[in-house]
Formats: C-alpha cells, structure tokens, sequence
C-alpha cells in the first residue's frame, strides 16, 4: 500500500506576491527548497493562516536569498502579499516507509529567510503556535 505524507514544512512564511495572469503554480526562494529538500515540481499544499484557504499546486523554484513566496494563477484570488502561509510538501510512499519518514520544518522570519530548521518530531514542541 502507498500512502501520501508530509516531507517538508515551511512554517509561516509571508506571500510576497499574487500573480493572478501567471499559468499557475507557487515560486518559492530556492534558498528555501534547498533547506527543506523540496523539489522543483513537487506537489504542495499552501495553507492561509489569515483566512483559512487551501490550495494544493507544483513548486516553480525563485531566484535565492529575495524570499520570494509567489501564488501565481488562479490562487492569486484566494492569497495576497503579506499573508502568512504554511506550505507542506507531499511524497507519496509506502506503508512500510512511515517510520523512517519524519518531515523537516523551517521556520522563517518575515523577509522568508530561514531562523531555524528543525524534524517535525522536535518541532512540534518548539512551534510558538501549534497548527
């Protein structure tokens, strides 16, 4: 049996910009992906921590060290700059994987450049705000 998991977590970071004419998909700052192991064209899902959308779409990868959190395309309606967003990144995997699977997690400050990179196991506890 295969089972999807989280892989990776970018802990509130603030979308800097919402480009509704762009073909879709999220760019995130390739400083970020390198952190977290996120792929280019990996799935994700953008959670709004300001008004509760979700979204689930592909990594397009920004130029490292601006912070970039771009929405492009039709989620651009539903995030705009200056939200805070939780982006997880999926991995589909098999059952007998899930012990070994334990979810990196960046935190960031409000310029989306890593403070802290933490296993999801330590950083639950850590987390000022539980999600």
């Amino acid at each position: 049996m295969r089972i999807r998991v989280c892989s990776a977590k970018i802990h509130r970071a603030t979308v800097t910009e919402a480009n509704l004419n762009y073909v879709g998909s999220i760019t995130i700052d390739a400083a970020l992906l390198e952190a977290t192991g996120i792929r280019p064209y990996q799935m994700v899902q953008i959670t709004n921590c300001s008004n509760g959308a979700l979204w689930r779409t592909y990594v397009l990868v920004g130029p490292a060290g601006r912070g970039d959190i771009c929405l492009n395309g039709p989620p651009a309606r539903h995030f705009t700059p200056g939200d805070r967003v939780i982006i997880l990144a999926e991995a589909d995997i098999d059952a007998s994987e899930t012990d070994a699977c334990v979810p990196v997690v960046a935190f960031v400050d409000d310029h989306n450049r890593v403070t802290q990179i933490q296993r999801h196991e330590d950083a639950f506890s850590l987390s000022p705000a539980a999600d």
